[in-house]
């Protein structure tokens, strides 16, 4: 009897599942796959053995990224080795869904393995009824932790040092082409719409984005006269061209153009200048991205070369997985497989002939060189790959000994060996990883000085808001005191006058009186401009005092004349 247990990764962890009745089933295989749909014979035919679940999301993306890769983890080896019968009547069998992770594990485990067959169909009714068969799982839990696994094993994957993606460079290569196309036939379309104009300029000036520059520049031939020399010799940059166009344009046999037309004329030939300069910029953009994603590649044959076998590779890492014999012929796969179909020569070269090296070698050794080159340049882009540091070291070293090789070729001076050139490599990389070491630590130090200054500064601008805010309060305080003091005044000043009221006469009379000591302390303020502020305020409180007592009692009129004595002689 065969005893099949079925391993079942799921994004909640691991599951290993006894089949019952397994030759049964292994016989009546249409009848196992009609039965997986319904899961109460499905249910009848398998029982959750044991279930080990993830702890926490980071576990469950390291134990796919090592089921992914073939690699057996040790959570899975644990699991296995708890659960799975070793030893009985019955002869164990591990059935397992992917057969890289199977023969992984037939090499870990001394129980033999199984793939396909009844296992796929069993793995495909668990993937169906996994929530179903574990208890305290629901449906929707089991979703969520597929799609949060799902998210960060493709954010892992997709993760790379954002300095050293090889995306844009494929991004940035194909839209240089697109670019160089549409330049070009923009500007042949300017050649043609302005050459009804001024057809003499297409044969002075043979530049596509000088020929727009002019067009954009001349607009009307007609109006063109000596003072147009000096900027004509700006865009051509040739005394000779500048006087040879303004000839042309006096003697030209061209049609005459309307306004509206020189005006479209104009608007496409600058659309077409500005591409263009956007075209150099986006250059050196790539230049750029492939001294921080592939400098030796770069240094050796060149970075839109370089760029150009990434793009066709798919990614460095793809790159630096051929061997040179594709690598050489990279791009050129048409002919290849004609050559093959055919029997004819294959082709020796592919996008590597675009190099300089290539062009240079005479016809007998374009076939040496371009082996050569492809050795070196594998060799770049597996250093480009896996180095932590970008340095361009060792792509100025093989450049060397590619052109002592062609040297060889043709004068018969013997190039340096390979070890001696690539110990010289070794030593200057070390030498140059230690000074960009060295150079991101004083950075990581300036940061970390940057960040103390800003805390304490931050720190020193919440205390100092602190005691601003406790000053606040106690200014608050003391004018809102001031505050209720004066309206408690005011409030006795209403309650006085309410009495006084009923009596008008003495109201006027007060109100006369007031005015009098007003008049009589305005000359004495000016006579004595020596004294200061606060005796002043005294006096005026000293009459408001005078005033208020009246209004308490009844005065009679000898009070009265009393009252005004006083007043006198206080103001005097």
């Amino acid at each position: 009897m065969v005893l099949l247990h079925v391993l079942f990764e799921h994004a909640a962890g691991y599951a290993l599942f006894a089949v019952k009745e397994v030759e049964e089933i292994g016989m009546l295989l249409p009848q196992v796959e009609a039965s997986v749909l319904s899961l109460g014979k499905f249910n009848s035919m398998v029982s959750l053995a044991a279930f080990f679940p993830f702890k926490s999301a980071q576990a469950a993306l390291e134990n796919m990224n090592a089921i992914s890769e073939g690699v057996v983890h040790a959570d899975l080896k644990l699991f296995l080795e708890t659960n799975l019968p070793q030893s009985g009547k019955k002869k164990s069998v591990l059935g397992v869904s992917d057969g890289k992770i199977g023969a992984a594990l037939q090499e870990e485990l001394s129980s033999s393995i199984q793939t396909g067959g009844v296992v796929a169909e069993i793995t495909r009714g668990l993937r169906l009824h996994f929530h179903s068969l574990v208890k305290g799982l629901t449906a929707m839990a089991a979703s969520k932790a597929q799609l949060g696994l799902g998210h960060s094993y493709s954010r892992a994957k997709v993760k790379f040092n954002v300095n050293r993606v090889d995306n844009m460079i494929i991004q940035s290569i194909a839209l240089l082409d697109q670019l160089d196309k549409d330049i070009n036939t923009f500007s042949m379309r300017v050649r043609e719409w302005y050459g009804y104009h001024f057809p003499e300029l297409i044969k002075i000036v043979s530049d596509n984005s000088m020929y727009c520059r002019l067009a954009q520049l001349i607009g009307n031939r007609k109006e063109l006269s000596e003072e147009n020399l000096e900027s004509l010799e700006e865009v051509v940059m040739d005394s000779a061209k500048a006087q040879a166009i303004l000839d042309a344009s006096r003697s030209s046999m061209g049609m005459d153009i309307s306004p509206i037309d020189l005006i479209n004329i104009e608007r496409f030939s600058s659309r077409v200048v500005s591409l263009a300069a956007y075209r150099l910029e986006l250059q050196e953009y790539l230049r750029s991205k492939m001294s921080q994603v592939a400098p030796n590649l770069a240094a050796l044959i060149g970075e839109v070369v370089g760029a150009r076998l990434i793009s066709h590779a798919g990614s460095l890492t793809n790159l630096a997985k051929y061997p040179a014999s594709t690598v050489q012929i990279l791009g050129a796969e048409k002919a290849l497989f004609r050559a093959l179909k055919t029997r004819g020569n294959t082709p020796k070269y592919g996008l590597i002939f675009h190099s300089t090296f290539i062009g240079r070698a005479a016809a007998k050794n374009k076939g040496r060189i371009s082996r050569y080159l492809a050795n070196k340049c594998t060799i770049a882009s597996r250093i480009d790959c896996f180095s932590e540091l970008p340095t361009s070291v060792f792509g100025d070293k093989l450049r060397e000994q590619v052109e002592e090789r062609l040297s060889f070729y043709e004068t018969g001076d013997v190039p340096r060996k390979n070890v001696d050139v690539m110990k010289e490599a070794l030593k200057e990389a070390t030498d140059v990883a230690a000074e960009i070491k060295r150079k991101l630590e004083k950075k990581e130090k300036k940061r970390k000085k940057r960040e103390k200054k800003l805390q304490e500064l931050g720190e020193n601008g919440e205390a100092n808001g602190d005691t601003e805010v406790e000053n606040g309060e106690e200014d608050n305080t003391l004018k809102k005191k001031k505050k209720k003091k004066q309206a408690a005044e005011e409030m006795e000043a209403q309650a006085e006058e309410a009495p006084s009221g009923e009596n008008g006469e003495e109201t006027s009379a007060k109100k006369k009186k007031k005015r009098k000591a007003e008049s009589e302390e305005a000359p004495d303020a000016e006579d004595g401009a020596e004294e200061t502020e606060t005796p002043a305020k005294k006096k005026k409180r000293k009459t408001d005092a005078m005033d208020t007592q009246p209004e308490e009692t009844p005065e009679t009129p000898v009070t009265e004349k009393k009252k005004k004595k006083k007043k006198k002689d206080a103001a005097e």
